[in-house]
């Protein structure tokens, strides 16, 4: 008998839509809209707030979501930034290997850096081109655009084989896929989109030896007393992770602890049966249909070639889903439900 799932989280979201494009942006929890609207009106207001505590709160869940330490984990704003510190820290000439058509915030700072070599090869080949002389293989867990999932442990073992360091970014994975990050390097994630936190929370990973990266973009926030290091040249660096904190959003932070803590507390391997289990059904509705997605078995995201002009026809109906080079891009979370998949398959047979 068809199992029917309902939406996780019960009134924790207020959807006006049929709402099916969390690869592009999660929605935020009632419980962190409202957190945040109190923060802006006491800042208004001039009363006395303290959202450095929401910025550790948020560092706190997410090391507890990634598997490491709060030490090994940073708080920022932006994957190019984290992006970008790494590969600030790379000598001249060394090499990065990249999956081809990656998201640009994840490549694009090593391409910036005309001193390195940077090298690109299909996901499906990249555990294979590891080579003697990689200094970093840098990828994303779940591909953006079609769902696509790296095999994470063939790159680690290659990665390992050959000296190189591993970058990994989770944006599309963390918050539906168990996420750990002490199989690789580092990690990035932005948390808008399936970690349901506003825009300007991002979160950087690193090892235990903090990656010898260098703090370039440090500030006051870096150091480790940071209200000693307002002024002149931060005399004492973070001796953690947070040393490559970058300053934070802090209404953003003050809604993120709550989203972090609802995907906490349910857990990302819940969440990600449930999501799979909705895109399965709309693959398998596709093929009813005579449509054939991108292969992306056990993903939560469904791309299907040639449909992408179907995006402003679904949206007209109340269906909100991503038009990516052609392709219709459907993505699962955890408040939607077996009834929005039939409601999307319906629209577009029709």
């Amino acid at each position: 008998m068809e199992t029917s799932l309902e939406r996780l989280g019960g009134t924790a979201f207020a959807p006006r839509s049929t709402y099916l494009n969390t690869a592009s942006s999660g929605l935020i929890p009632q419980a962190g809209v409202q957190a945040m609207q109190e923060a802006v009106a006491a800042s208004a207001a001039g009363a006395p707030t303290d959202m450095f505590a929401d910025v550790e709160a948020s560092r706190a869940a997410f090391a507890r979501i990634a598997g490491v330490s709060e030490r090994r984990v940073a708080a920022g704003a932006s994957v190019a930034v984290y992006a970008g510190l790494i590969a600030a820290s790379l000598p001249t000439g060394a090499e990065v290997l990249v999956a081809e058509a990656d998201f640009s915030s994840l490549v694009t700072p090593f391409h910036i850096r005309a001193d390195l070599e940077v090298r690109t090869a299909p996901l499906e080949d990249l555990a294979q081109s590891v080579r003697p002389g990689t200094a970093l293989v840098a990828c994303s867990a779940v591909q953006s655009a079609d769902g696509r999932v790296a095999d994470l442990t063939a790159v680690g073992e290659a990665a390992r084989t050959h000296g190189a360091r591993t970058l990994v970014d989770v944006s599309q994975s963390a918050g539906w896929r168990p996420l750990d990050a002490d199989a690789v390097d580092f990690t990035v994630a932005v948390g808008f989109k399936w970690l349901l936190c506003p825009r300007g929370v991002a979160f950087l990973t690193v090892p235990d030896d903090l990656g010898d990266l260098t703090p370039v973009f440090a500030g006051w926030v870096a150091g480790e007393h940071p209200w000693d290091s307002c002024y002149g040249p931060v005399e004492e660096l973070a001796h953690s992770a947070r040393r490559f904190d970058i300053s934070p959003s802090l209404f953003s932070y003050t809604g993120a602890r709550h989203s972090l803590a609802l995907i906490e507390g349910i857990g990302a391997a819940t969440i990600g049966a449930h999501d799979v289990a909705l895109a399965d059904r709309f693959r398998d509705g596709l093929a009813a249909l005579g449509h054939t997605p991108v292969p992306a078995p056990g993903s939560a995201i469904v791309s299907v070639p040639g449909l992408g002009h179907r995006q402003g026809e679904l949206s007209a109906a109340g269906i909100e889903i991503s038009d990516r080079a052609g392709a219709l891009r459907a993505s699962f979370h955890l408040y939607d439900s077996t009834a929005d998949v039939d409601r999307l398959l319906d629209v577009l047979a029709g």
